[in-house]
């Protein structure tokens, strides 16, 4: 009896055993699974984004702008050496027109026009002098800009500035009568002649003592003033003379009026 029961039991628990064997596997299987699966949430692998393609921006260029040129005032190299005085005429006698009837444009004799037995004037041609000799420190311009080295600027100049020590006596370019004598604010000391034809002389930057007064007529070669340096505008030239010409009011080359070039 004791023998039987025992095997029994061996069968009952053999039976089971199996089961318990596989259910441990199942289980150590699932816990193994589980395990592996926690693993690989915490360490995810994820894939490196692709590089994207950055272009480096390109330096700034630097654009360096021309240095100008330094401005230079204009003077000629030569000096315009004159001897004074220098007389030069400009202006040649006009001689009257003289017309003619024909032959046959009078019947008789008392048809014919009173003869005008006056005498004919000659006009007397315009003496010029130099009114200064010396450096010419700026020539005429009026078609294009020159540097003023005392404005520090570009403009037109209408006159020839000429050079001296200052004190040397300045003469009338030619007879006339004295428009004015006085202090301009920009040209300093100034006299204006009115020479009777159209041309009208300007001389400027004297000094303050005149020698002429407005009305005066004077001949060629009479002294007007001296040479100073009273000009506001031209004042970086030192001490000269401006001499001005204008022709029925249109500015003149003052060296082609003095028969300098």
């Amino acid at each position: 009896m004791d023998n039987r029961g025992k095997r029994q039991a061996a069968s009952i628990f053999g039976g089971m055993g199996f089961y318990i064997a596989l259910l441990v596997c199942v289980v150590a299987a699932g816990v193994v699974g589980y395990f592996a699966l926690l693993k690989t949430d915490a360490n995810p692998q994820t894939a490196p984004p692709a590089p994207t393609a950055v272009s480096e921006p390109e330096p700034p260029q630097s654009v360096a702008a021309p240095e100008p040129e330094p401005a230079k005032p204009v003077i000629k190299d030569t000096p315009i050496p004159v001897e004074q005085p220098v007389v030069r005429p400009v202006l040649k006698p006009e001689e009257p027109e003289k017309t003619e009837a024909p032959a046959d444009a009078f019947i008789n004799e008392d048809d014919a026009p009173p003869v005008d037995t006056a005498p004919v004037q000659a006009v007397e041609p315009m003496v010029i002098v130099q009114p200064l000799a010396g450096e010419t420190a700026a020539a005429f311009s009026v078609d294009q800009l020159t540097y003023d080295a005392t404005l520090g600027d570009w403009r037109t100049h209408d006159g020839l500035d000429i050079k001296a020590e200052a004190g040397t006596e300045v003469a009338a370019a030619s007879a006339g009568i004295v428009l004015s004598a006085e202090e301009d604010p920009r040209m300093g000391a100034t006299i204006t002649i009115d020479h009777r034809n159209g041309y009208i002389t300007t001389y400027a930057s004297l000094q303050p003592e005149l020698r002429v007064l407005k009305g005066d007529e004077i001949p060629a070669g009479t002294v007007l003033g001296t040479v100073g340096n009273t000009s506001l505008t031209e004042a970086g030239l030192g001490a000269h003379l401006h001499f001005s010409v204008t022709k029925d009011g249109e500015p003149v080359d003052p060296a082609e009026f003095l028969g300098l070039e």
